[in-house]
């Protein structure tokens, strides 16, 4: 039995069960990282000592993870667009290429912490770095969550393009559009931590 309205859009939403589902959680995260935001912007608005990223953090590895962000956020739409045309092969290469891209996030991402911890900084140096370690680690994470997806949907999931191309290109743009909220987190994170 087919589960109704994974494929046709819901006539009371107009969107169809994956895309409503991802439309939903994707609020809960905008309120969670806008709640740590808050938080951040609340504790340095009133420290008058408050340290300036730029004596913690490397903002030249960040405009970097920036750019490959930005990059992985086009090449994910390239995906979604050619299993939209029916072209499976080059949908696929440019889901490859956003995987690298994430991949390549978290390698900067990680010569950026290794070299805080060589210098001895650690969350439990002061309220600034607690934050920093907190909002990219935890953005990090969803970094982490849509590589498994996307692995998922690049390997053994591919399988579906076979039976149902039309679910599985559903599926490849609700994973854009999670990719896009990790993206436009790093997009608000990046000035906030490293330029202000």
């Amino acid at each position: 039995m087919l589960i109704p309205y994974t494929i046709e859009a819901r006539p009371d939403t107009g969107l169809n069960n994956a895309k409503l589902g991802i439309w939903l959680f994707l609020a809960s995260e905008v309120m969670l990282f806008g709640a740590l935001f808050s938080s951040y912007i609340l504790l340095r608005v009133n420290d008058p000592a408050w340290p300036p990223g730029s004596e913690y953090l490397n903002w030249k590895l960040a405009m970097a993870n920036t750019f490959v962000l930005i990059a992985s956020s086009i090449t994910v739409i390239l995906s979604w667009g050619n299993f939209q045309l029916k072209n499976p092969k080059k949908g696929r290469m440019y889901l490859g290429i956003t995987l690298l891209c994430a991949f390549i996030f978290l390698v900067i991402k990680y010569f950026e912490y290794s070299a805080k911890f060589q210098k001895g900084l650690f969350p439990s140096e002061n309220t600034f770095l607690a934050i920093y370690f907190t909002l990219t680690g935890l953005h990090g994470l969803h970094v982490v969550g849509g590589i498994v997806v996307m692995i998922y949907f690049y390997g053994p999931g591919f399988k579906m393009w076979n039976t149902q191309p039309e679910r599985f290109t559903n599926r490849i743009e609700v994973c854009g559009l999670y990719w896009h909220f990790v993206d436009l987190v790093w997009i608000f994170l990046f000035p906030v931590l490293y330029l202000l």
